[in-house]
């Protein structure tokens, strides 16, 4: 949902106000009237960013407040990322390259974990789809390329090398420090894939695109 001027400002109001506002304290802060307030109370209720919370007053008639949620805090956007390169910067002072390598392989492992069940039940296909999915939502801009078509000679075995192109890297600096930070990447999509991945090219050693192969044995029915 795109909000509105008055709607942002109602929904900060609220995370000042944790504890509820009413229609009547919100249209003399805003100095709106109360069926302005009452209109953008119903969108933001509607889109699950406030909730009604009602309180009777000790000498009158019950008011009706609204209360912030979960969502309306979150909607709010937070920059980690300077979080995070501090806790890995900080790390990599402590660790040795091999440590580094074999967290980042753990932190991969635990992240495909935690979504396994987006990926069960899938053909190949379907699985590199659903990744894809999930880490260009969290800004990798990653693209499938020659599916079905990119067949390798591996061991006097045939097998298929479904290709993963990236155009970013969510944290390029730092890789550009710690290559060891590229073994999250490799054990999150092998283990979401339940195949064996290896990365071709690297953005942070100066390629323009980091490269992934997918290694699958033909014989598979899930190509069909």
């Amino acid at each position: 949902m795109k909000m509105n001027k008055n709607q942002h400002s109602i929904l900060k109001h609220f995370l000042v106000h944790k504890q509820g506002l009413c229609i009547e304290d919100l249209a003399s802060l805003l100095l709106i009237s109360r069926t302005a307030v009452q209109q953008h109370f119903n969108v933001l209720e509607n889109c699950g960013y406030l909730t009604k919370k009602t309180y009777t007053k000790t000498a009158g008639r019950p008011i009706t407040r609204y209360a912030i949620t979960d969502k309306g805090i979150h909607y709010f956007p937070k920059q980690y990322a300077w979080f995070a390169a501090l806790v890995l910067e900080d790390l990599f002072e402590i660790l040795c390259e091999e440590e580094i390598e074999k967290y980042m392989t753990t932190l991969g492992q635990k992240l495909a974990i935690q979504l396994s069940d987006q990926f069960q039940d899938k053909s190949l296909n379907e699985r590199i789809a659903q990744l894809l999915l999930i880490m260009n939502k969290l800004g990798y801009d990653i693209l499938a390329v020659d599916l079905e078509d990119n067949v390798k000679l591996l061991d006097d075995k045939v097998v298929h090398q479904p290709l993963l192109r990236a155009h970013n890297c969510v944290y390029h600096e730092l890789a550009q420090k710690h290559t060891q930070i590229c073994e999250f990447d490799l054990a999150f999509m092998s283990t979401t894939l339940g195949e064996q991945v290896s990365q071709s090219r690297c953005m942070a050693k100066g390629d323009r695109v980091c490269e992934f192969s997918i290694i699958a044995t033909p014989s598979i029915d899930e190509y069909s």
